[in-house]
This record gives structure tokens, C-alpha cells and sequence, in this order.
């Protein structure tokens, strides 16, 4: 019998006009959500009635079209200090996402505050989003990066390092808050306060966490805090950076252009203050407009409720992939954000997609723009499972199922 509670979750499904289809003649169980997420038909709706309606270009002009798009655009920023508890708008620059983010934290904080002998501490489990703009700033500045390390296939920060790591010459701590090749859910408020006390600034990468769980930058403690719009329901090519304000302001603009200016002569220019200074050039307004009804769609539903119905999955998928012969699950059994990563013994991980891509299921194959800690577990690749709140139990029946048949395909 269905409970009123797995009634609510699988009504939301009919928000989402992707869902409702077959792929290979089979219905869609997508589970590639760490990649980015659907969208439901309000911020579909959101997209189209700007373009109808109020498009134009936002902050230059004083026509009506232009005040609305403005508007819109910068509600949208209002709603984004809000959706991650920030102190005031001013705080919330609008970015291509969580890659773009980091970049401008890279090239403005860090080519202003880093030099030859500091150290950027990272994690061992990092997307190359959040440490490859550290390796190209350590190059052009003489800096150096450091890791704390992963203990192994459990997924877990060596914590026990982390004094040893934790010294005068670094300047600065960049870290994820939920790994998306692990799930492992970092605990990333008692590393910001150990590194505060050094004098250290801290960054979290929360592409996998803003959506998925409450955010609160005040209770983390960090001093920055980047994520993606896609990967919350919203529209591709959306992010946001959020940074402490005195920061922000003592920051060289990232990019020079239009916008955000206050004065230009032939030899001279004169930046706004924060935001406006990062935003260079014509933004993404319709962006942001989409971002803005995806936030509030999310916290409609609850992201405490989101955060509980994902772990739910996740422990679910675990536990019947666990029961799989000769089969290898990365990261942590407990406390792990809504995603399972897996390996079947000489089965490649693109093999496994591919043939539950046939099957209707779409997970990800190969290192996750993890490559370094993909080695560092000696492996190419694993095959992903990630969930979201209009995922269901039954879902990942059919997964686990999947799973099975491609054993069998392969002889095991």
C-alpha cells in the first residue's frame, strides 16, 4: 500500500515533462542528477515568459522592458541571499556556475593575495572545477597546493592530518562540501572554524549541496561559497558566488567591460563596488529570472524534506547494491549525500552505462572530473547512480535489477 508520503514525492513528478518518456522503449529512470538536475515546468514557464514579455537589457536603459528585466534580475539576487542566508544582496555575484565561480575567487582574491612560498590547502576529493583554477594560480604566482588526504574506498577526509596541514604559509583552505564522485559529506563548518582561527580564508564548493540540502554561509563560516543553477532545478549557465562583503570589495574586478563601471576615460577607469564589478558585460538575465522560481520551488518542498528523501534513496541503492556479488561501492555507507558510485568486477564502467542506457536508466560513466582521486583509488572510473526528490524507491528497484542483467551479459 502507498503511504501518503511516497504519494507527495511521486506527485512532484508531474512538475517535470522530461520524466514522462521512454528511452530505448523503456520508461526514463534518470539518475544523473549530480551531473545537473531536470527542470520543472514553472521555471520552463519562468524562461519563456520573459523571453515573451520582458526581454531587454537589464540596468541601462529606462524603458519600461528594461525596469522589468532589471527587476527581475535583480529580485532574483534578493532571493539568492536569502536561499543561502547571506547577509545582504550586495554579497551574491551571478556567475556561469560553480566552475566560473571559483575562477574569479582564483584570479582576483588569489592573484592579489597569494605569493611565492604560500600554500593552498585542498581536499584529495575535489572536482577539477575547484583545483585546477588553484594549480594555474599557484603557477603564475610561485604558491603551492597541498591535500588532505582520502582514507580510502570509504571516502573520508584524513582528518587527523589536518593540524599538520593547517599551518602560517596557507592562505587559503578551498574545499566541497558533498563529494560527486563519494557522496561523502564533508564537515565543512568545523573546517572553516579551524582554519578562521589561523587567519586562513576559506571557499566551499557547494555544487552538490545548495540544492539538495538548507544552506546557512553564516553557520558554515566560510568566506566564499559557489554554486551552479542547473544542478538546482534552474537554468544551465547560472551560478552564483557568494562572498563576505569586505572581501569582495577589496577584490580587482575579474573581467573589464561594460557594466560595471563607474567612470572610464582613455587612461583611466574608475569600478563599482561589489557585485556590479564582477558582472562584466551584458549578463545572463533570463538566467537568473529562472533561478530565482527554482529557488522557490525548492523551498517550497523543503530542503530539510530534500535532504532527508535523498539520503533515503541513497542508503536504499546502497544497501541492495552491497547484496550484488563482486561488485565495489565508494564512499561512506552512512552520512552520504544522494548518490552511489559503484565498480563490477571486470565490467567497465562505460559498458555499465551503456547497456542501462538500453535499459532506460541513465547513470554516468568515467572519473567524475575527479581524475586524481579516481587514481588515487586505483581506478579509471566508476558508474554513478545520483537521486533527486522526484526520484523513487521503485526506481532504484529497476536499477538494482538493471545491475543484475548486465552481470549476467557479461557472464558473472
Amino acid at each position: 500500500m502507498t503511504d501518503a508520503k511516497t504519494t507527495a514525492w511521486t506527485a512532484l513528478r508531474e512538475d517535470f515533462p522530461i520524466l514522462d518518456q521512454q528511452v530505448h522503449g523503456k520508461p526514463l529512470i534518470y539518475f544523473d542528477n549530480a551531473a545537473t538536475s531536470q527542470k520543472p515546468r514553472v521555471v520552463i514557464e519562468a524562461l519563456e515568459h520573459y523571453y515573451e514579455r520582458d526581454n531587454a537589457n537589464v540596468h541601462r536603459g529606462i524603458h519600461e522592458l528594461s525596469n522589468r528585466a532589471t527587476a527581475g534580475y535583480e529580485a532574483a539576487r534578493a532571493r539568492a541571499a536569502k536561499f543561502i542566508h547571506a547577509r545582504n544582496t550586495e554579497e551574491i555575484v551571478f556567475t556561469r556556475g560553480t566552475t566560473e565561480g571559483i575562477n574569479l575567487v582564483a584570479n582576483s582574491w588569489g592573484a592579489k593575495n597569494l605569493k611565492s612560498g604560500d600554500l593552498i590547502l585542498l581536499t584529495e576529493m575535489e572536482h577539477h572545477s575547484n583545483l585546477v583554477p588553484w594549480q594555474l594560480l599557484a603557477q603564475r604566482t610561485g604558491a603551492k597546493i597541498a591535500y588532505v588526504p582520502v582514507t580510502g574506498d570509504d571516502g573520508l577526509l584524513d582528518l587527523s592530518r589536518l593540524d599538520s596541514l593547517l599551518t602560517q604559509q596557507v592562505k587559503i583552505f578551498s574545499m566541497v562540501h558533498i563529494s560527486n564522485s563519494l557522496g561523502t559529506v564533508n564537515p565543512v563548518a568545523g573546517l572553516c572554524a579551524r582554519a578562521r582561527k589561523l587567519g586562513i580564508t576559506t571557499l566551499v564548493d557547494g555544487a552538490q549541496s545548495a540544492g539538495h540540502m538548507p544552506v546557512d554561509v553564516q553557520a558554515i563560516g566560510c568566506d566564499f561559497f559557489v554554486f551552479s543553477g542547473h544542478k538546482i532545478c534552474g537554468p544551465t549557465g547560472i551560478g552564483v558566488l557568494w562572498g563576505r562583503l569586505e572581501l569582495l570589495d577589496a577584490m580587482p574586478p575579474y573581467q573589464g567591460g561594460g557594466e560595471m563601471i563607474l567612470s572610464v576615460e582613455y587612461q583611466k577607469t574608475e569600478f563599482k563596488k561589489a557585485p556590479h564589478r564582477f558582472e562584466a558585460g551584458t549578463p545572463d538575465i533570463s538566467g537568473p529570472i529562472g533561478l530565482h522560481v527554482a529557488m522557490d520551488y525548492l523551498d517550497n518542498i523543503g530542503r530539510e524534506n530534500i535532504w532527508k528523501h535523498d539520503q533515503e534513496l541513497a542508503y536504499y541503492a546502497y544497501d541492495k547494491l552491497a547484496a550484488i556479488k563482486d561488485i565495489r561501492l565508494f564512499g561512506p555507507k552512512l552520512d552520504r549525500g544522494g548518490l552511489v558510485s559503484f565498480l563490477l568486477k571486470d565490467v567497465h564502467a562505460h559498458d555499465v552505462v551503456t547497456l542501462a542506457d538500453q535499459a532506460g536508466v541513465a547513470l554516468r560513466g568515467g572519473h567524475h572530473c575527479t581524475q586524481p582521486l579516481m587514481h588515487k583509488l586505483g581506478v579509471e572510473s566508476t558508474a554513478r547512480a545520483s537521486f533527486y526528490f522526484y526520484n523513487t524507491k521503485a526506481e532504484v528497484d529497476r536499477f538494482v535489477e538493471v545491475v543484475k542483467e548486465i552481470q549476467k551479459f557479461f557472464g558473472q
